[in-house]
This record gives C-alpha cells, sequence and structure tokens, in this order.
C-alpha cells in the first residue's frame, strides 16, 4: 500500500555530525521493498548509554536483552531493522539477537553487552538469521550515511524521516546532539513510544544520562498518543560519547548539568511531537493542555484521557466543536475532577467555565480554529496547582485504510 505524505510533515532539518559515532545503513531485506532496512551506528569506545524501554508484558527479545544490557553503562554499536519486529518469537527471536550481538561484538572487537539491537515491523514472525547476517556484513563495508539515511532506513508506515537536533554550553565547551525517530501508528505512552535514538558528544556519566533520560521522556515521549496502543518493541536510547572535551558531568550539582537536561529534553520533544505529527492518516496536531489538577501526574492522565478518545478525535477530524466529548473523556479517566469546577476551551475560547455553557459562547472562531491544522484544547479542573500538556492527532479514514493493508 503507497502511503501518502503526512499533511503535518515536516522537513529534515540540518543535524551536527557527532564525534564518536559513525552511521551506516544497508539492505537486509526483511521485506520485499527497494530500500535500505538496516541502520548501524558505530560509537566509539567509552561512548555511556541509557535508555528506557516499554513495559509491555510481551516485549521483544531485543527489548529484554536491551533492557539488561543497559545497566553496565557502555555502548559501541546500535543496529536498528525495520519490517520485522521480532517480537513474540520466543527462542528463534532471541538467538537472532544474539547472533547479531556475536557478529558486531567480533567486528569491534567489544563485549556484546555493547551491541544494541532494536527492531520494528510484523509481530510474530522470526527475524531470519541469514538476512540479519548478510545485513550486517553489508552494513560493515558499507560507506557512511547521513542522519536522514539512516533515519529512512527504520521507517515503516513512516511517511516523513524525523530528526532533531540541538547544542548547549556546558561551561566553556559546546556540545551537540542529534537525535532520530520512527513511529507512526501503534503509539501511547507506557515508558515511551516508537524507536527512538539521541547521540551527544557531551561527556556524561552513564547514571546520570539515565536520568535524564528518564526525566525528559515523562514530559515528551510520555505524553504522546496516536491511538492508544503500546508497542511491544518500543525503546529510546541516549548516547553520549565523551568526544566534546567537556568536563565531565555526574550529577546535578555538576556545572551545566542543567543545560544538558534541557537541551535533551529539548530534542526528545521535537521528536515526539514529531511522531504525532506522522500519525497514521492525521490531518490535525493536537495540543491538549491541562491544569488545575490535583498533581501534574493527575493533569496528565487527564490530558491522556482525552487524546485517546475515538469521540474526541473523530469530533477533531470533522472539525466539530462538540466540547461535551471532552467533559466525557474528563470523567472517565479516573482522576480528581468536580463537574461544577471544570472549565473548558479551543483555541484560546472559553466554551464552559466552571461546569456551566458560557451564555455568551460564540462558536464561529472555534469553528474557525478547527478548520486549521493546528488544534488547541484547554481543560481546567479547578482543583489544585497541576498542569500536563498532551500532544495527539485526530482520527480519520486514512487510519483504518493503512492499518487494514498492514501486513500486505
Amino acid at each position: 500500500m503507497q502511503i501518502s505524505r503526512s499533511p503535518l510533515a515536516r522537513p529534515f532539518p540540518e543535524m551536527p555530525a557527532i564525534a564518536g559515532v559513525t552511521l551506516r545503513a544497508a539492505r537486509a531485506r526483511y521485506k520485499e521493498w527497494d530500500r535500505c532496512d538496516l541502520t548501524f551506528a558505530e560509537l566509539a569506545e567509552g561512548t555511556a548509554v541509557a535508555g528506557v524501554f516499554t513495559r509491555s508484558a510481551c516485549a521483544s527479545s531485543e527489548v529484554e536483552l536491551g533492557r539488561e544490557a543497559v545497566k553496565q553503562g557502555r555502548a559501541r554499536a546500535l543496529i536498528v531493522n525495520a519490517g520485522n519486529s521480532n517480537a513474540f518469537t520466543g527462542y528463534r527471536g532471541r538467538e537472532a539477537v544474539e547472533a547479531i550481538q556475536a557478529q558486531v561484538s567480533a567486528a569491534l572487537g567489544c563485549g556484546v553487552d555493547e551491541v544494541f539491537v532494536s527492531s520494528t515491523g510484523v509481530i510474530g514472525v522470526p527475524l531470519p538469521k541469514d538476512k540479519a547476517r548478510a545485513g550486517i556484513e553489508a552494513a560493515l563495508s558499507a560507506e557512511p550515511c547521513s542522519w536522514e539515511d539512516a533515519t529512512n532506513a527504520i521507517g515503516t508506515t513512516d511517511t516523513f524521516a524525523k530528526g532533531a537536533g540541538a547544542s548547549a554550553m556546558l561551561g566553556d565547551t559546546r556540545v551537540e546532539f542529534a537525535g532520530i525517530i520512527k513511529g507512526s501508528g501503534m503509539i501511547a505512552p507506557d515508558m515511551a513510544t516508537m524507536l527512538g535514538y539521541i547521540f551527544t558528544d557531551a561527556d556524561i556519566a552513564p547514571a546520570f544520562l539515565q536520568e535524564a533520560l528518564e526525566r525528559a521522556n515523562s514530559a515528551t515521549f510520555s505524553c504522546i498518543t496516536v491511538d492508544g496502543d503500546t508497542s511491544t518493541s518500543d525503546t529510546v536510547m541516549a548516547f553520549a560519547t565523551g568526544k566534546a572535551g567537556n568536563a565531565r558531568i555526574t550529577g546535578w550539582d555538576s556545572p551545566g548539568a542543567d543545560a544538558f537536561a534541557a537541551a535533551l529534553a529539548d530534542v526528545c520533544r521535537n521528536l515526539a511531537q514529531l511522531v504525532v505529527r506522522d500519525g497514521e492518516g492525521a490531518a490535525k496536531f493536537i495540543t491538549i493542555r491541562v491544569s488545575g489538577a490535583v498533581s501534574d501526574d493527575s493533569a496528565r492522565r487527564v490530558g491522556l484521557s482525552i487524546a485517546n478518545s475515538p469521540l474526541v478525535k473523530t469530533a477533531i477530524a470533522g472539525e466539530d466543536a462538540n466540547w461535551g466529548r471532552v467533559v466525557m473523556a474528563v470523567g472517565k479517566a479516573g482522576e480528581p475532577a468536580d463537574r461544577d469546577r471544570l472549565s473548558i476551551g479551543f483555541g484560546g475560547v472559553w466554551a464552559a467555565r466552571q461546569g456551566q455553557p458560557l451564555a455568551d459562547y460564540d462558536e464561529a472562531p472555534v469553528a474557525a480554529h478547527l478548520k486549521g491544522q493546528e488544534i488547541t484544547i484547554e481543560v481546567d479542573l479547578g482543583l489544585g496547582e497541576g498542569r500536563a500538556t498532551v500532544w495527539t492527532c485526530d482520527l480519520t479514514h486514512g487510519y483504518i485504510a493503512i492499518n487494514a493493508d498492514y501486513r500486505s
């Protein structure tokens, strides 16, 4: 099935080279397509690694092995396969991942636990070992490629390549960030969503890198949803090569720690929003701002209840200012809410305040707002100081068409 480029797509940005990172792309031919479907990132010795992984009870072997290996804090290689998720494949799937790790560790002269593997695509089909072996051999001898080429190689139903860069001053030293991501469907937060990788030349202790990534994840990847479904393969990883030469950051008291964390969070936020912009069949990008909750976590859960509601998402697709559906989604969230304190608005125009529709509510500006591609929903619970922002997209006939034909 030919999928049209998302109307919410963004051009691939200029991104800096990261010292200590070499990218290559190759064809393992996991599906019958005429494109590269394997990305190989070779990392300098001493590269620190951090990761957050799906909480799915049916996680892939790639996730299980990665979750354990990331604890030792070092990485020499990342391999990402597209077209086959290798999830729900039992011992055969695990053997395929271990074979890839062994092949790469032998080539680079590193430990197998320094080789990280991710796979994405159809669930329930073991990763073919012969194709994996040939793909790695091709990648090892391939010429270095660009960030955009590496990103295109890991896509499945993605309609555009997604990347984000940033820089930060750590004392007198400038450090660079480059992030790539794939994801379009099966997107719902349960740690993170999709496959995303952030690279930096900063010198960061693995423990702090892990803490900073988890903090960034909670406010970005865990605040997006396309369809409410969490993947078996969700992975977000950060790699710090240490080549910038900054004074090493070991904790929040280290000079430059806040600047590093802010830049990392900025990259994560941009990547997360790009995934929503490429939501399967999406025509509108929706920002949901929740305030007045009893806590930030409660606000996020209310926001996700709204964002995951098919009734809200289809109303936005139909450009219908049906704020009653937002009331419904708030009420079903399972979080503290008071009907008589609830306020709801669209695009900066309040439709209801403190539990009642406004007598002078004019739907015309709201209707005009909903005809655009960038939609904002505001909810004030009126209970406390908790707030959160969640991002999603509308639900259209295109989503059904893409997923009805996914395996063809």
